[in-house]
C-alpha cells in the first residue's frame, strides 16, 4: 500500500498531469484539451485548485477543483494505474472537499463519461448522486453523466427516542 503526500502542483508537474489526463481520462476521444499549457493555467488560476497525490516524488494522482461561490466543480481526477483502489482518490477527494467546506462551498459536481461505471461506483460510494445526462457532451461523440454532492456536514447521533444511531440528521430532521 502506498503512502502517499498531498499537495497543491507546480509549474513542473503540469506535463506529469497532462500526460495522465490524456492516458487516463481522454483516451479515444479526439485531440488533447488538458495540454500541459491549459494544466499551467489551471495551478496559476486563483479560483483552481491543483492537487497532486506523490509516491516516493512521482505524481501518482492529481485532481483539478474549480472553487465558486457556493459551488465547486471537479473537472479531472485520475489515479495512476498500479495506484488504483489503494484509497488515493478517495483521499484527493477528502482533502478537496475540506478545503471547499473551509471556503464556505456546499456543493461538488462533475461529470463524467456515462459509460465509465468504475467512475461511476466511485462517486456513488462517495455519496455522489445522478443529476442529468448530457448528450453528445465529449467532443460531440459520448454522453455525460453530471453527478453532484452536498458536502456540508451533518450532525450524527442516535435517534432520540429509540436511541438507535447512527442516525444521519440533515437540515434538523431525524431520519431512520
Amino acid at each position: 500500500m502506498p503512502n502517499p503526500t498531498f499537495r497543491l502542483a507546480t509549474l513542473p508537474d503540469a506535463r506529469a498531469i497532462a500526460l495522465m489526463s490524456r492516458e487516463l481520462i481522454e483516451t479515444g476521444l479526439s485531440g488533447w484539451i488538458w495540454d500541459p499549457q491549459r494544466v499551467i493555467r489551471s495551478i496559476q488560476a486563483r479560483d483552481i485548485v491543483v492537487l497532486v497525490a506523490a509516491v516516493q516524488n512521482s505524481v501518482a494522482g492529481f485532481a483539478i477543483m474549480q472553487f465558486g461561490d457556493t459551488q465547486s466543480h471537479l473537472s479531472l481526477l485520475a489515479v495512476q494505474s498500479r495506484y488504483q483502489r489503494c484509497g488515493i482518490g478517495r483521499q484527493m477527494m477528502a482533502w478537496l472537499e475540506e478545503s471547499a467546506l473551509t471556503a464556505g462551498i456546499a456543493t461538488v459536481s462533475l461529470e463524467l463519461r456515462a459509460g465509465n461505471h468504475a467512475a461511476r461506483d466511485f462517486y456513488r460510494v462517495l455519496g455522489f448522486r445522478e443529476t442529468a445526462y448530457l448528450p453528445g457532451y465529449y467532443r460531440g461523440k459520448e454522453t455525460a453523466l453530471r453527478m453532484s454532492r452536498d458536502i456540508r456536514r451533518q450532525d450524527v447521533r442516535p435517534h432520540p427516542l429509540t436511541g438507535r444511531g447512527p442516525v444521519i440528521r440533515p437540515g434538523g430532521l431525524w431520519a431512520e
